[in-house]
């Protein structure tokens, strides 16, 4: 209940009407690709373009933008849910929350996006902290694998623990796996 006191209070302190740009701060494309249930870029950043056929990725994904190098297809997510959808600029607009009128429902959108999207930077840092200790841990088990002698006790179990956080480096490193493994963690 106290959340939703928190959460009204935020709302109700929030008067003025989103615009373009508010609504650009509030998503990036990342956010708006999972929205069509598209996935996520490869490292590098591309993706398969949803405009054209292809096998192969040409679709930049930027932080608030787009460019396709296969048919030229480039914008903000404005443009891209335009695209998606066949809709002017304005129905993407309200449809991406940038209602004319001070709603409720407007307002309680935009709370639910930042509350999302300070739970995904929470999940980044979780990651980020596994990854830092698996690193250390990796390199303490080389360096007891380098003091024991060869197939004794302590070098089995630095080699059977060194094997263990190599895994989980993989694991730890591929964007696929990584969330679920964290979810098992908890």
């Amino acid at each position: 209940m106290i959340c939703f006191a928190i959460a009204t209070d935020y709302l109700n302190r929030r008067t003025k009407k989103m615009t373009k740009e508010e609504i650009k701060e509030l998503y990036s494309m990342r956010d708006i690709l999972q929205r069509y249930g598209l996935p996520q870029p490869n490292r590098a950043g591309f993706i398969c373009c949803p405009f054209h056929k292809e096998k192969t990725a040409s679709m930049k994904i930027y932080k608030k933008d787009f460019h396709c190098f296969g048919c030229s297809a480039h914008g903000d997510i404005f443009t891209f849910v335009q695209l998606m959808d066949g809709i002017s600029f304005k129905e993407a607009f309200n449809l991406l929350g940038g209602e004319t009128d001070n709603s409720f429902s407007t307002r309680l959108k935009i709370y639910h996006a930042q509350k999302e999207r300070e739970q995904k930077r929470k999940i980044e840092e979780k990651l980020k902290r596994k990854r830092d200790l698996n690193c250390e841990l990796i390199r303490f088990y080389q360096k007891c694998l380098d003091r024991a002698e060869p197939l004794t006790d302590a070098w089995t179990d630095a080699y059977n623990a060194l094997q263990y956080q190599e895994y989980l480096w993989e694991v730890l490193n591929d964007p696929n796996e990584c969330y679920e493994v964290i979810k098992q963690l908890r």
